[in-house]
């Protein structure tokens, strides 16, 4: 898809109209090369297809969020594209139709299917030709929330992704009356291509909120002034700034509800003393968002289509592509807000459970803005002027004082290696080791030093806020490991980048110059992830569960997609139970599109 867009045309759109959208869209005036008119925002939520057959059309079409017609990607005409109704044990058949000028696919998310119909280009699948038509057709062996979106360029950003709920063989181990689907996502007026090279020419595009003179007497009277002279020296040697929480945010992106701006109010109606079931799904390209419903407390139930242990929150971080099922029971009022603020609290998405529609409800303000710390990042306890430079002598810490570890700073660096003495969800007794790989390496600008899994931890911004927020720790699967044997061997992979070039990686090497990541097939594995960045990641590997182990190593929670907030050293079991090439990656699209890709060969 080509646009004729430049950044300079955000110039001409109010920063309340990014923020905030349109409450009734138009179409913009001029002459468009799309068929059809503008979608408006505020539209009515996706048509549901229900069944086992299906006939998908992709295609471009401008829509009007913000006040400008802007061209997107569609499915069936439709931004988000439709929901897919599923059942537990049929056989679905998905006809799906290119009608872009440039290659197309769909990828779906989450689900266990034949590595040749994941939707990945250039692994398994030759994607979509323009003109062309696909047919995907694959068992549905599982049931819950999931999604869908496109794996080629930048199509997920402009609009192509949707969601997708299994329905059960059995009865859900919970009651509920009605449920709602509740699509986050962000939106951008700029091509996608032009937002990526911004991001690579000026990475702190969006990064409106450094400290200053001001917040340094403050921190100075608050720490004292050696502890504040220090501070802002270890972050002035990463060249780095604590205030850089997301790369993308507010001031570019308009914050979507199943396809909505704040503005148009998408409402999901109830009866009072009803019980709903929400299926939340994070479809941004690059935001986390923190969820929350004012006056209504919150029964999580499931976890990327998988049953948990019900939990009871206040508000819940959602990794961009996790989906959590929650229940609430909204009684006492006839309207209550939907508030998903971005991590970096600089906007929002917003909706209404209600009794009828055009209700409101009052919206909190947005939360403080929160500031990174070196604990954050794996560097508590440390003196601030020796830690995790990129570079450093050595490599593998040795600027601290340590030797790199026998079989070498990182022996694991994406290859497979026997072990049996301590697995990696443990927390670090000794400092962090490092792939050589990462030595001297000029896409690496920070290395953690005494990473952790933080399971228990709400992440930055959400700590003590007054409110019960649900964690890694809180969320248990409700059944045992469905393997049940022991990993044989482990993987231990890196995250890497380089701020300033926005360069992301797995140990410090891009997908292009990357070895894939071979499994046996049957076999029973560990991957250990360790953060060595700034930047929270949602690693997602295809194909495969990643069930999540608790700081004993023990099973706890199965995931598709895991999240890594910084200074943190996670693990998870993997079954290798289906052949082929998969992809491996964050899940932040720019990120991946950047370099932060592996491939994993299933392999007899």
């Amino acid at each position: 898809m080509t646009s004729d867009f430049s950044p300079r045309d955000a110039l001409s759109v109010s920063r309340r109209r990014f923020v905030t959208g349109l409450a009734a869209g138009g179409v913009a005036a001029g002459t468009l090369a799309w068929r059809g008119p503008a979608l408006a925002a505020g539209t009515p939520a996706p048509a549901t297809l229900r069944g086992t057959d299906f006939d998908l059309a992709i295609d471009a079409q401008p829509v009007n969020i913000t006040g400008q017609a802007r061209p997107a990607v569609t499915v069936n005409g439709s931004l988000p594209a439709p929901i897919l109704r599923w059942r537990e044990g049929d056989t679905v058949t998905l006809r799906v139709a290119n009608r872009l000028p440039v290659e197309s696919s769909i990828h779906w998310h989450g689900i266990l299917l034949p590595a040749n119909m994941d939707g990945v280009p250039g692994l398994s699948f030759d994607g979509i030709r323009p003109g062309e038509t696909f047919v995907y057709r694959f068992d549905i062996r599982q049931s819950g929330t999931y999604w869908y979106h496109s794996h080629s360029l930048f199509q997920e950003q402009a609009g192509l992704y949707g969601a997708i709920v299994v329905d059960p063989l059995e009865p859900a181990p919970f009651r509920y009356d009605r449920e709602h689907v509740i699509l986050l996502s962000d939106w951008t007026d700029l091509d996608p291509a032009a937002l990526f090279r911004r991001m690579k020419k000026m990475a702190e595009h969006d990064n409106f909120y450094k400290r200053t003179v001001g917040d340094f007497v403050r921190d100075a009277r608050r720490d004292g002034l050696s502890a504040t002279l220090q501070d802002r020296k270890a972050w002035g040697e990463m060249r780095m700034t604590p205030t850089d929480i997301s790369d993308v945010n507010a001031h570019t992106y308009t914050y979507l509800m199943n396809g909505s701006a704040p503005a148009a109010n998408w409402t999901g109606l109830f009866r009072s003393g009803e019980k709903l079931l929400l299926r939340f799904i994070n479809g941004s390209a690059m935001t986390y968002f923190d969820v929350r419903i004012p006056g209504l407390k919150m029964t999580v139930v499931a976890a990327d289509g998988q049953y948990i242990h019900p939990v009871t929150v206040d508000e819940f971080r959602i990794a961009v592509a996790e989906t959590f099922d929650v229940i609430v029971e909204p009684s006492g009022q006839d309207a209550f807000a939907i508030f998903a603020q971005d991590m970096g609290r600089t906007g929002y998405a917003r909706g209404t459970l209600a009794v009828r529609h055009g209700l409101e409800a009052p919206l909190p303000a947005l939360d403080p803005r929160p500031i990174l710390t070196m604990d954050d990042m794996g560097h508590g306890g440390m003196s601030h002027g020796a830690h995790s430079m990129k570079g450093m002598e050595g490599g593998c810490g040795a600027s601290m004082g340590m030797k790199g570890t026998e079989g070498g700073c990182g022996a694991n660096m994406g290859h497979a290696s026997d072990s049996h003495a301590g697995h990696g969800s443990a927390a670090a007794a000794t400092m962090q080791s490092h792939p050589a790989s990462e030595k001297g390496n000029p896409l690496v600008d920070m290395q953690t030093m005494a990473p952790a899994p933080k399971l228990d931890d709400p992440g930055i911004g959400l700590r003590d806020n007054g409110r019960k927020v649900l964690t890694y720790a809180a969320m248990k699967s409700l059944f045992d490991d469905p393997d049940g044997r022991e990993p044989t061997r482990e993987i231990e992979l890196h995250l890497t980048g380089h701020m300033e070039k926005f360069a992301w990686s797995f140990n410090g090497q891009k997908f292009s110059d990357a070895e894939p990541v071979r499994l046996n097939y049957g076999e029973r594995m560990r991957i250990v992830l360790v953060n060595d960045t700034m930047m929270t990641h949602p690693i997602h590997l295809h194909g495969l569960w990643s069930d999540v182990e608790d700081e004993h190593g023990q099973f706890h929670l199965r995931k598709h997609t895991v999240d890594m907030p910084p200074g943190t050293r996670r693990s998870y079991r993997v079954r290798a139970d289906a052949l082929g090439r998969w992809a491996y990656h964050c899940h932040l699209l720019y990120h991946m599109e950047a370099g932060m890709m592996r491939e994993v060969r299933v392999e007899e």
